[in-house]
């Protein structure tokens, strides 16, 4: 292997661990315990080439990736984005209903049911047409990376920066108002 093909591969993986689905297209709604969003799927979606080519539906995991994309939302707006990272701590009962098919909107609703010092309890669920697709508890961790490791402090500031923008753009698409 050359030089110039080691960077290249380099180049590539580094690109490959950044990806990231932004999955959530609209917020319906917004208050303090609760959040409505809507995921349309599209034909177009990458992953749909592979799950199951014959068969393309939104997968399981992606599912529960947009429940625990929409208690991330609700978790920052609900602190003003006090913090940096909202992953996902731990997810429960979670059942499978009905396929998301590309033309599909997956609508998802997400309600707080319980604030801990370290994140916060969801129960959430996603539907299609009112029939349900995905159900889960979710508990989800809040944080700073700087709380972690003082040396990671310095990203804090720049991913809130980045979480706000991101937030901008969803809610644009949306007609819910919020006050961060």
């Amino acid at each position: 292997m050359t030089d110039k093909t080691r960077a290249v591969v380099g180049t590539e993986r580094r690109r490959s661990t950044t990806l990231k689905f932004e999955l959530l297209d609209k917020i319906e709604s917004l208050s303090d315990s609760r959040i409505v969003a809507l995921k349309q799927v599209s034909l177009a979606e990458e992953y749909l080439a592979d799950h199951f080519p014959t068969f393309p539906v939104l997968p399981g995991v992606m599912m529960l990736e947009a429940l625990t994309q929409a208690a991330a939302w609700l978790l920052h707006c609900r602190s003003g984005f006090a913090s940096s990272m909202a992953v996902l701590k731990e997810a429960r009962n979670v059942k499978y209903g009905r396929f998301v098919a590309p033309g599909s909107a997956l609508r998802v609703d997400v309600e707080l049911s319980k604030a801990t010092d370290a994140g916060a309890v969801f129960k959430a669920a996603g539907t299609v047409d009112g029939q349900p697709a995905v159900s889960a508890r979710l508990e989800l961790s809040y944080f700073r990376l700087g709380q972690k490791d003082a040396a990671l402090a310095s990203l804090d500031e720049r991913l809130i920066a980045h979480a706000r923008q991101r937030w901008a753009v969803l809610n644009a698409r949306s007609d819910v108002t919020l006050n961060p």
